[in-house]
């Protein structure tokens, strides 16, 4: 398979809170050069400090992703970088205004509707593919959820997701580079449980979380009664926070990921174990 590797067309730009501190930023996510890769970029810190969007910059995984080197952190970065995962964005700089990127509709959606009209910058250099040797497995005993990479032709992935919960009940999904992932993935929007809301608020999160920017399941549906985008939209948004938190292992990978009950810390963890083994 060859593709070559492709950037932005221009400069997009994004407002609103964030989904955890509540803190309101600017975001724009801008073209860069063939060999960059991701890029965050603090603006608001002297010397505008950058962390390379990599799974050994990844310092915290509760309930949202956030990489930091030096002064410079960037807080809940999966939804962005699932986006350039789907449309095969090789190179970009993000940069930010203030911790968090904004959560939006808690999806990728208004990240796809500004992207996709005017298309992606081919720019003639071929996209570097990654070899895995042999299968590599990362398990959580705790919480039952494992990841498996195993070597295969092309990138591809698959989940299982059992939330224990009567409205959801046990849900896949599929991906791979044929797959409309603007349709199929993107506008799938973040969620939790009404149970999770109170200890999730006591340990500092979701200052900034509502049913404009996330889906609350309840006992017997959702807060609010929401559309959904899909039947199973919960388990579509695992599989999008999974392509974004594996965009971090740098390149894209041939091979399958096979995981159940996947969530940013076994996911980034597993995007770690890989990097340092192909080290």
């Amino acid at each position: 398979m060859v593709h070559n590797q492709h950037t932005l067309k221009k400069a997009y730009s994004f407002e609103g809170k964030g989904l955890h501190t509540g803190t309101y930023s600017h975001m724009q996510i801008l073209p860069a050069p063939a060999g960059t890769g991701i890029v965050f970029r603090r603006t608001d810190l002297p010397g505008c400090p950058e962390v390379p969007a990599l799974a050994e910059y990844v310092t915290s995984t509760a309930r949202s992703t956030t990489i930091a080197c030096g002064e410079a952190q960037a807080v809940t970065i999966e939804h962005i970088m699932s986006t350039f995962m789907g449309l095969g964005v090789d190179n970009a700089v993000v940069e930010l205004d203030n911790l968090e990127v904004p959560i939006l509709d808690g999806s990728a959606r208004l990240y796809l509707e500004a992207i996709l009209p005017e298309g992606l910058e081919d720019q003639g250099v071929a996209r570097s593919y990654t070899d895995i040797p042999f299968a590599l497995e990362i398990r959580d005993q705790k919480s039952g959820s494992w990841v498996k990479i195993e070597p295969a032709d092309a990138p591809s992935a698959q989940i299982t997701v059992d939330f224990n919960s009567p409205v959801l009940g046990i849900q896949t999904a599929r991906w791979d580079q044929a797959t409309d992932y603007a349709r199929e993935f993107g506008p799938c929007r973040t969620f939790c449980f009404y149970r999770e809301i109170e200890p999730m608020l006591s340990k500092g999160l979701i200052k900034g979380g509502d049913l404009s920017n996330a889906l609350v399941v309840t006992d017997d549906g959702y807060m609010g009664d929401p559309v959904l985008h899909h039947p199973d939209e919960c388990g579509r948004h695992k599989m999008l926070d999974l392509l974004g938190d594996f965009r971090l292992a740098g390149s894209y990978l041939n091979a399958h990921i096979t995981a159940f009950k996947p969530g940013h810390t076994i996911n980034t963890k597993a995007a770690k174990a890989l990097r340092a083994l192909l080290k």
